[in-house]
């Protein structure tokens, strides 16, 4: 029980963050703002997936799959911003 309380807060609080940095992309249009916004809406999303498996299991590779895919989503959006503005 206490795990599913945990994960819920979790997944809410990166809602908000996801929030927090959309909020800050309308703002500045920036990409990489999107980029984590994105990211943690991903991750909130994955959360609460996991408090609706019958069994849920941490170490599950699809899991670590849905992470990966937002952690990349930020590195690209980082090595897009690098480069645009070396140039």
């Amino acid at each position: 029980m206490i795990n599913g309380f945990l994960l819920g807060i979790i997944a809410i609080t990166s809602l908000i963050a996801a929030v927090f940095f959309l909020k800050y992309w309308k703002r500045t249009e920036d990409f990489l703002f999107l980029a984590f916004a994105l990211a943690f809406a991903i991750e909130a999303v994955n959360r609460t997936a996991i408090l609706f498996v019958e069994h849920p299991n941490e170490g599950s590779p699809w899991i670590y799959v849905v992470r990966l895919c937002a952690f990349l989503i930020i590195l690209i959006a980082i090595i897009r911003k690098n480069y645009s503005s070396s140039r």
